[in-house]
């Protein structure tokens, strides 16, 4: 089944979609877009485009595991799509994803601009390898 996971953020959110064996996590792309119900209707389309069946919303919990507004915002967001796709959607514990793109980032030599347009889908991928990996290990 096509899974795609989606890196909420303030002003861009980045988008990654799985294969249909749920072996492969590939960047789609990075929404910029402020109004929280224009990106669920954008983010529903672009599901609905790429054949997707599940859709994770990484959930950014503080270090503690608690959650805070940012948590709140992903969770408020995880049900609008729920409603407006009728898909599935699953909440994926994301810390540290955005230090771990950065990281990537920094091995493989992309700065400035280039890395604030692409850090956000690079963190979608991450999220997405995750939960398939946690899937694949039950």
């Amino acid at each position: 089944m096509k899974i795609m996971a989606v890196d909420l953020g303030l002003v861009r959110t980045g988008l990654a979609v799985s294969d249909e064996l749920e072996l492969l996590a590939s960047p789609i792309g990075t929404v910029t877009q402020r109004d929280f119900s224009a990106l669920a209707d954008t983010i529903a389309e672009t599901a609905k485009q790429n054949g997707v069946q599940q859709i994770v919303v990484g959930l950014p919990r503080n270090m503690d595991g608690s959650k805070g507004e940012s948590a709140q915002r992903a969770e408020a967001f995880a049900e609008s799509l729920r409603n407006l796709t009728g898909l599935p959607v699953d909440l994926w514990d994301e810390r540290l994803t955005t230090m771990s793109a950065i990281g990537y980032l920094n091995e493989t030599n992309v700065r400035g601009k280039k890395r604030k347009a692409i850090v956000d889908t690079v963190s979608a991928t991450i999220i997405l390898e995750d939960y398939l990996q946690s899937r694949r290990h039950g």
